[in-house]
Parts: structure tokens; C-alpha cells; sequence
């Protein structure tokens, strides 16, 4: 079980896990060319290299006033962003961008067996999918979100639904993929 229970040591384990993130670079801040959103995100992120700086109202609003860019990462820009999401979500100061699904999302029983796009994936799984996002994370990392996450599942901001998405996911990923158990 987690062993975080105050706010303020909540988030100095998130400051202290990322602490050492290296900004992805301009060339790498999304994972797609498919659709607008990308190019925006490029846009707005591109030489945003201390996510120390940013502020909650613009990462909630990036890119360009659709709160989606926890959708576009790169792996490697979303490991290094998340912090920024994490705690502006831990200060209530997100309204758009969902830093709960962006961590759950398959990994929950419901989403973890469905297949992305058969037509250009193939038989590739959310969970695939998801597993292979996060692999870039290391033990620490991993920790601070499972203490995240419990911490969310223990607030009364989040539904019911996000709840048992939270628990389910801490199930079938996150607490063994911080040495924890469920």
C-alpha cells in the first residue's frame, strides 16, 4: 500500500521522481501526423523544456483550447510532461485534460482487451499499447504514479466509474510495475 499520505509529500515525491526528466526535444513532443491536434501540440510545446514553467490553465487548455495533449505525446514527451499534469490535477486546476484516463486507460477490465484499430494495428490491445507507453518509466516514476492514483482513488473528486478504472488498473499494471502489490 502507499505510503504517501499527505498532499504536500504527494507531491514532492512527483517533483523528486521526474526531477532528472530530459526535455524530449522539438522533434519528438508527438506520437502521430494523423489529424490537426499534432501539429498544434507541436506548436505549443515546441521548446516548453522545463515542465517546472508551465502553467496549470495552459496545459489544461494545450493544444490550442482541446485539453488533449496527454492524447498526442510522444512516450517520451508524455513521461516528461506528466509531472506538470499531476500536479496541477492535485491542485484542482485541471478542467479539460484527464490525467486519471491517460494512466488507466488499458488497463482497466474494460479497454485492456479491445484492439486499437484492427485494419492498421492489427491485433495490437489497449493494454499492448499501454504497457509499451509506459515501459519508459522508471521504479520511482511508477511509484509516484501508483501513490498518485491511490490518492485520487481516496479523494471524493473522481466518480465512481474513474474509481473503479483506478482500481483496476492498479490491479492488472501500475502496483506491480512499482514493486507493489494491488
Amino acid at each position: 500500500m502507499c505510503a504517501v499520505t499527505d498532499l504536500a509529500e504527494l507531491k514532492t515525491q512527483i517533483h523528486r521522481a521526474f526531477a532528472r526528466g530530459e526535455y524530449p526535444g522539438d522533434w519528438c513532443l508527438t506520437n502521430s501526423r494523423e489529424g490537426f491536434e499534432p501539429g498544434l501540440l507541436d506548436e505549443e510545446f515546441k521548446g516548453k523544456s522545463d515542465w517546472r514553467a508551465l502553467d496549470a490553465a495552459f496545459i489544461d487548455q494545450a493544444p490550442n483550447g482541446y485539453g488533449t495533449a496527454l492524447s498526442f505525446f510522444s512516450d517520451e514527451a508524455f513521461r516528461f510532461y506528466l509531472p506538470a499534469y499531476l500536479l496541477a490535477d492535485l491542485d484542482d486546476k485541471l478542467q479539460q485534460a484527464d490525467a486519471v484516463f491517460a494512466l488507466t486507460h488499458g488497463f482497466d477490465n474494460k479497454s485492456r482487451g479491445e484492439r486499437i484499430n484492427p485494419r492498421r494495428y492489427g491485433e495490437r490491445t489497449w493494454f499492448e499499447h499501454a504497457r509499451h507507453k509506459f515501459a519508459v518509466f522508471n521504479a520511482e516514476q511508477a511509484k509516484s504514479i501508483v501513490a498518485y492514483l491511490r490518492h485520487k482513488l481516496a479523494g471524493d473528486t473522481i466518480t465512481d466509474f474513474q474509481k473503479s478504472h483506478i482500481r483496476e488498473a492498479l490491479d492488472n499494471y501500475w502496483a506491480a510495475r512499482a514493486g507493489e502489490a494491488p
